[in-house]
């Protein structure tokens, strides 16, 4: 299990690159999240055919193991749609909500079908690489844990924690992890990895060999900081980090509360000709070039935050002076003339006006959409994919009126043909020649190298095979004196 110190620590890289690195040494590798709390996610294909939805996060875990993404490898998915309610996606499919006021008896049957889940992974690849979410020091909600040490505990996993030392403090929060745990849950956590090192390591040795002596748990290695090395993420913790560094055409991404799906504009982000941007209020889209209105978890409520800062305006304003705009699923039907919820599916029944650039109407239906299509739009191949449940009229991939367009599918920029062409289109630019999928190769390729580089790669495949070490010292337990 790689474990982290805090959310954003580095899981989710670790986990990553170790997928991409045991997988070149032949060995048949499986990532695994219990439960991801995100509204980043996939469609794969589940062992009875349907389609399934998962984590974006596990989806490309898979990819960086050579495996098919399943729903085993994420089972539990909470969709965030208030400060205090979920929507559950549970081994793929939609499971009702669960709320922070039944947070530990709301999700016994999770905890349940997420351990068969990995069992089930265990019993059919030679590795199980999972990820744990958050911090497993999370000692409030312990009991009713079964993602970082119930997991852990669950299956005997030998537990690595992530620490990310460009915050600061990084020693005292891996000291701090091990000594809140219980002596049960100690024996499990095997060592630590440093991530976002910058500088001279020989400055960071006596505290490594401190941290070692005093936990008498090895640290495995210290990962550089890499500003190239973003991947698909999880959650919008590092939004800022996936800006574009460019000086060309301005594209503002409209930072929505409950954004989605927002690797959707990753494939703008490698273009040489762009620089993408996250946007929050009317000024950052004053000089944009092309505003994308990405998907949302909640469509109406973020809607309406958009008119309560102007941002509707703006975004009206910047497609009657004929600068192009493109919605993106909730975006999309954003833009359009009225959005329908009869019977609640989002919150309370209600009919609203949408921003009126397209001319399309949305229903929400209990049943959700989830898709894998492909088509043509723009003269070009294209493919993506469908999550939703709202359901637009007309049903075409891109619809069109002037310089606004809207689309229901994910991940349609991915596909060079398609991106190509809308770009041509709408910013008037020649064909740069990248290819995505070759991009997200090298970035997977190029974790796999820093982790052999960097850590002990092989110490931690033996750690996988054997399981932590017998003679783990226990530090202070909680509630000694």
């Amino acid at each position: 299990m790689v474990a982290g110190t805090t959310s954003d620590a580095g899981k989710s890289v670790v986990t990553t690159a170790l997928c991409r690195a045991f997988a070149r040494r032949g060995l048949r590798v499986a990532p695994y999240k219990a439960q991801n709390m995100s509204n980043n996610s996939m469609v794969c294909r589940g062992p009875d055919g349907r389609m399934a939805e998962i984590g974006r996060a596990q989806w490309v875990q898979a990819v960086a193991a050579r495996a098919t993404p399943e729903p085993a490898m994420n089972p539990v998915l909470l969709k965030p749609g208030t400060d205090r309610r979920s929507h559950v996606v549970l081994l793929g499919h939609p499971a009702g909500d669960v709320s922070s006021a039944d947070w530990q008896e709301g999700r016994r049957h999770l905890a349940e079908a997420a351990h068969t889940a990995f069992d089930d992974l265990a019993d059919r690849y030679d590795v199980v690489i999972a990820e744990g979410a958050g911090s497993p020091a999370e000692i409030n909600l312990r009991a009713g844990d079964y993602v970082n040490m119930g997991l852990a505990r669950h299956a005997g996993l030998p537990v690595v924690v992530v620490g990310d030392i460009d915050r600061g403090g990084v020693f005292a929060a891996l000291y701090g992890t091990v000594g809140l745990l219980e002596p049960a849950d100690q024996e499990l956590v095997a060592g630590f990895v440093i991530n976002k090192f910058r500088g001279d390591t020989g400055l960071l040795k006596p505290g490594l060999a401190d941290l070692e002596r005093l936990t008498g748990r090895r640290v495995f290695g210290t990962l550089p900081w890499d500003a190239g090395l973003w991947l698909d993420s999880e959650d919008a913790l590092d939004l800022e980090g996936r800006r574009s560094p460019g000086t060309g055409r301005r594209v503002a991404v409209v930072r929505l509360p409950r954004i989605s799906n927002f690797t959707d504009v990753d494939a703008l982000g490698l273009e040489p000709g762009l620089d993408v941007v996250f946007a929050s209020g009317p000024r950052d889209l004053a000089d944009a070039d092309l505003v994308v209105l990405p998907g949302t978890r909640s469509t109406l409520a973020d809607l309406a935050w958009l008119r309560s800062r102007g941002l509707d305006l703006a975004i009206t304003d910047h497609a009657r002076r004929g600068r192009p705009v493109l919605g993106i699923c909730g975006g999309f039907q954003m833009l359009g003339r009225t959005i329908a919820d009869p019977d609640g599916i989002e919150a309370r029944p209600a009919d609203t006006e949408g921003l009126g650039l397209l001319d399309v109407r949305t229903d929400f239906t209990a049943e959700k959409t989830l898709r894998l299509p492909t088509g043509t739009a723009l003269g070009a191949p294209a493919h993506g994919y469908e999550i939703h449940h709202g359901r637009v009229t007309p049903e075409e991939f891109l619809v069109r009126e002037g310089n606004v367009f809207g689309t229901m599918w994910h991940g349609s920029l991915e596909g060079d043909a398609f991106r190509a062409a809308f770009l041509a289109e709408t910013l008037g630019l020649e064909p740069s020649g990248t290819r995505f999928a070759d991009a997200r190769e090298r970035r997977l390729d190029l974790l796999a190298d820093l982790v052999e580089e960097h850590l002990d790669v092989d110490a931690l495949l033996t750690l996988a095979r054997e399981g932590a070490p017998r003679d783990l010292p226990p530090l202070a337990p909680r509630g000694s004196a």
